[in-house]
């Protein structure tokens, strides 16, 4: 396969291949990065590619490309994207609401997030998924690759230790 050959292969399929790793993925960022590196390691390996079945062969190294990312230990110690305290501002200043009333809300917040990342894993995790980032139990599961009664079990836990860290 010439270089002109593979540029046009790219031009044709370029948004297939990233449509297949944001389906298998999720996050559009993540995808983008998925569909280069399969890029990448279809014109590594051009010369394996079958006359003819270009397409299948893009969408089986997007494809494996996704499975590896969704697989890796990387990723599922990561997947609680930012840190506590790169929280959502949330509270933006409404009218009524007092400069100290905005101050004392921002100052609670932040000293649950500070009480959510000192939380020992599995918890800090899944707390933050779920408090910070407001996202469902299901998806949680999803992305940790734990069953949802695991999700659950763990924020009923961390949920006592919060609640223990908060108090003292």
């Amino acid at each position: 396969m010439t270089e002109q050959e593979f540029e046009c292969m790219v031009q044709e399929y370029q948004l297939l291949v990233y449509t297949v790793c944001k389906r298998l993925v999720g996050d559009a960022h993540q995808a983008e990065d998925l569909a280069q590196e399969t890029f990448l390691s279809a014109w590594l390996h051009r010369d394996r590619c079958p006359a003819g079945a270009q397409k299948a062969w893009l969408c089986r190294i997007a494809v494996n490309k996704a499975k590896d990312c969704l697989k890796s230990a990387y990723k599922r110690r990561v997947s609680a994207q930012g840190q506590p305290e790169d929280l959502p501002q949330q509270q933006a200043i409404q009218l009524d609401e007092q400069p100290q009333q905005v101050c004392e809300q921002k100052e609670a917040t932040q000293q649950i997030a500070a009480s959510i990342g000192a939380l020992r894993e599995p918890y800090r995790a899944v707390s933050v998924l779920y408090f910070l980032q407001q996202r469902p139990v299901c998806e949680i599961a999803q992305m940790l690759c734990r069953p949802d009664k695991t999700i659950n079990t763990q924020l009923y836990r961390a949920r006592g230790l919060l609640r223990a860290s908060l108090a003292g």
